[in-house]
């Protein structure tokens, strides 16, 4: 019988976080696959576990993941950890996951630490709809269109970045989406110097720029306001006659009662409000 995939959760800076069903699991397991096996033996030693290890990172995520899914073929029950956190969230793990169901093997994920859910219930932003964008990409071409993506962000989004790309990051921030957005910069999240602090972009930028960033950072940033974006819509169309934004509709082809209709949701006012303004 194949053997099964646990996803493990790590703490993310305070080992009380870690669950009795996390470490009764790595207890249990047959083998750990960690992301840094150096760095994974301090947690193992602190919890008295005593399971051999063997290295699955980013480097190796591909090639290693066909051994790792053998096996699981053979019967082998893996336990994965990241360096800290959920595996498989910004993480090389999605790829071991992936592999897994494709080829039928059993996967079972453990709730626990989360470094970007943890950022987001303490940034003051809308919890409702949210969008996890992890590092944003370091290829030039790819980090535009995702900064151009997010420009057009209703959802609260949340970004990690390392402190020496920080000041970078949030300059670049400014300039897509504007020095008035508002941003939660979260750091030495669970720690005992765990920081919470709110900004516009303009102040975030600022700040940095006189406070050397130190520790990892998670960033939150506010979506759009629908209501505020939908005022600005209307405004713009209202700073144009009624008869021009008729004419928009009518050379698209539409006849007259659907371009009044048009103009009318456009502009946020009634029918006959159009009506009476083209007699």
């Amino acid at each position: 019988m194949a053997g099964i995939l646990y996803l493990c959760p790590t703490p993310i800076g305070n080992l009380k976080d870690i669950s009795e069903r996390v470490l009764e699991t790595l207890r249990e397991a047959d083998l750990i696959a960690a992301e840094d096996t150096r760095n994974s033996m301090k947690l193992m030693n602190a919890f008295d576990i005593h399971v051999p290890m063997t290295s699955y990172h980013e480097y190796n995520k591909t090639e290693k993941a066909y051994t790792l899914i053998d096996k699981l073929k053979e019967g082998t029950n893996i336990a994965l950890i990241s360096d800290a956190g959920t595996p498989g969230i910004s993480d090389p793990g999605e790829v071991l996951v992936k592999m897994c169901h494709e080829e039928g093997i059993k996967v079972t994920s453990l709730p626990g630490p989360c470094a970007c859910i943890t950022a987001l219930t303490l940034s003051g932003f809308s919890t409702r709809r949210f969008s996890f964008e992890g590092f944003l990409p370091s290829d030039k071409k790819e980090r535009k269109e995702v900064l151009e993506d997010l420009k057009k962000e209703y959802r609260t989004f949340i970004i990690y970045e390392a402190p020496h790309h920080l000041k970078g990051t949030l300059e670049e921030l400014k300039e897509a989406l504007g020095g008035e957005r508002k941003i939660a910069v979260c750091r030495e999240l669970t720690k005992k110097f765990e920081e919470v602090l709110r900004f516009d972009l303009e102040g975030a930028a600022l700040f940095y720029e006189k406070n050397e960033p130190k520790g990892e950072f998670v960033l939150v940033l506010e979506g759009l306001d629908r209501n505020a974006e939908k005022e600005k819509i209307q405004k713009n169309w209202q700073e144009m006659s009624v008869e021009d934004h008729m004419k928009i509709y009518l050379d698209a082809g539409m006849d007259k009662k659907e371009a009044m209709k048009a103009v009318a949701k456009d502009r946020g006012v009634s029918k006959s409000e159009v009506y009476n303004a083209l007699l």
